[in-house]
């Protein structure tokens, strides 16, 4: 009897220890934001075998939103970077991150040019040093805690080894994933 409830506390506990370590986020309960200075974060974790590493910071200022993208360790060249609708980069390709954030039903695009999903960050340039840096700015897109159309807790960064097209449907033919990072707050 002993040994089963040991067993069973060490199994819960593992679990427990899994689901942070994986960057599952569930946190869905609308909070109250000022709007002013909020953070959330996400730590960009290499995916399909790949190097990459990095972080994005989305804070919150005068209704509207600023994310400021660095990753490290990938090829040169031009890199989609998308929310996906899943806060779990558990899987070694990333999938369990879901396809992208897409809450208007919008087909896939190029952010800022109408009709684009929520979720359509854009490319990321990284240099012949291997690192890149993206800033964007959304007025009312996201929100840090606010309704569940703008809500961007509990999604997931998602890096690609290819450039978004911003025309392939559904989601701009940018390759496997190659980092992911669940959106916290901070």
């Amino acid at each position: 009897m002993k040994t089963r409830w040991i067993a069973s506390v060490c199994l819960m506990s593992v679990i427990m220890i899994c689901s942070v370590g994986c960057g599952l986020w569930s946190r869905s309960e609308k909070l109250e934001v000022d709007g002013s200075g909020t953070r959330a974060t996400a730590e960009i974790m290499s995916k399909s075998g790949s190097s990459v590493v990095g972080i994005a910071v989305f804070t919150a200022d005068d209704n509207a939103i600023t994310l400021v993208i660095e990753i490290e360790d990938v090829s040169p060249g031009l890199h989609a970077v998308h929310i996906h609708k899943t806060g779990d980069c558990c899987s070694d390709d990333a999938k369990s991150a879901g396809g992208h954030w897409n809450p208007t039903n919008e087909p896939h695009g190029k952010w800022g040019v109408p009709p684009f999903h929520s979720g359509d960050i854009g490319n990321i340039n990284v240099g012949s040093d291997g690192v890149g840096r993206l800033e964007l700015t959304a007025k009312d897109r996201w929100s840090i805690g606010g309704s569940p159309e703008t809500n961007i807790l509990g999604k997931a960064i998602i890096v690609h080894a290819g450039e978004d097209d911003f025309t392939s449907q559904p989601s701009g033919a940018a390759g496997k994933r190659v980092g992911c990072g669940v959106i916290a707050l901070e």
